[in-house]
Formats: C-alpha cells, structure tokens, sequence
C-alpha cells in the first residue's frame, strides 16, 4: 500500500518552512493553487491593515512618482488608503461607491467602485482574496529567495490591467508586494510592511463630503 505524502514543517532561523514529501522521500513543491489555498486562509480573518509604498510609473512620459501612507481593509470590498506623502489623499470604497478625497484641494472626487475598481485596479483583490481565483490565472513565476512570486492574467483582457504580480512571504504567506502593468507599460508597484490583523469599524470605509467641497463625478 502506497504511503500517504507527509507534511514537514521545519522551524528554523530563517523562520517557518513547511514543504510536501512523496512516498519515496522527495520534497514534492507547492503549485500555484496551493500556494492560493495558503495566502486565502491567511487572509480569512475580517480585516487587516498595513504601511505602504507605492511606485508609480508613466513609461511614455518617463515619470515616476513615489508615495506613502497607511490601508485598511475589510471584507467584503471595503478598503480605506491614506496617502500622507507628497500630499495627504484618502481613498475610500465601501465596495460600491468610491471616494477620493484631496484636503488640499477641499475636493472630492465621487463614483462607482466596481467601474473604478475593474480587472483588479488599485489591488481591490485584497478586500477579498477569493478575487485571485475567480479573476486570475495564476502561475509561479519565481520561489526563491524566502518568497513566491505570482504572475496573475486577467481572465476578462482589458488595456488597463495586462498582468499583476504579487511577492508571499513562505514564512507566513502574506502579501508583500503587488506590481500592477497595463498595456501602454505603464507600472504601479505596492511595497506593504507592518501588517497587522486587525478589525475596523463600517464607519472607517464610508465618507460624509465636507461642506463647501468642490465634488467631480467619475464617469
């Protein structure tokens, strides 16, 4: 009778490994859908929060600019970004309705998440890690260096999203960083560190637009 594959979790300096045998001894390495099976039950609790930076680059005018601040997430489709460099911006979904808002400006800028949000835009993925499998093909492209790296193709093609990846720490599978590309080559990449596994509160992901705020739908 054929041996069932065994798990071996080894915990050692460089943190936490856990990795597949076969019957015959061999380390059997984790697929793509395994590794989506981990970061989903990592990600299973209501909300996190996390530090942030972000590049974002314009590749046909040669422009990037840098930024940085603090998220909040909770599920379903809730997401709160605050931008405090260059300049404060707070970005907020409740999962339907989005707002965007720019102190120094006194100007809010108002539409629809899912039109805003579509193909995976601004990671929104991240609200609901259930995204990646229903949205995304995934493959690995890279597990080196204590990291997975996962290359995601939209199911549905759209010019504004033409690949994502995202690097997981094989210590604890969280998400370290997310690279959105179009197809104009243009990149965005999200570096988040400090992440902490805590609940906000409804009122957190939801805005009361201040008097005298000039206010711009988004078609």
């Amino acid at each position: 009778m054929k041996l069932k594959t065994l798990v071996l979790c080894i915990a050692a300096i460089f943190g936490q490994i856990c990795f597949g045998l076969d019957a015959k001894g061999a380390e059997s390495p984790l697929t793509a859908d395994d590794v989506i099976s981990k970061i989903e039950n990592r990600y299973s609790v209501s909300g996190f929060s996390a530090r942030f930076i972000q590049e974002s680059t314009l590749k046909a005018m040669g422009i990037t600019d840098v930024a940085t601040g603090k998220m909040f997430v909770k599920r379903p489709g809730m997401m709160r970004w605050e931008y405090e460099k260059p300049e404060k911006q707070i970005v907020i979904t409740d999962g339907d309705n989005l707002w965007i808002y720019r102190p120094g400006d006194n100007q809010v800028m108002v539409g629809k998440a899912p039109e805003f949000f579509g193909a995976g835009k601004g990671a929104t993925f991240l609200s609901d890690i259930r995204i990646i499998r229903r949205n995304f093909s995934v493959s690995i492209a890279n597990d080196k260096d204590g990291y997975f790296i996962l290359d995601l193709l939209p199911k549905e093609k759209k010019a504004d999203v033409a690949k994502i990846y995202i690097s997981i720490s094989k210590k604890n599978y969280e998400i370290s960083r997310i690279g959105i590309n179009n197809s104009y080559g243009d990149e965005t990449v999200i570096d988040l560190f400090d992440s902490q596994f805590v609940t906000s509160p409804d009122s957190a992901f939801s805005f009361t637009i201040p008097k005298g705020a000039e206010v711009i739908k988004i078609d």
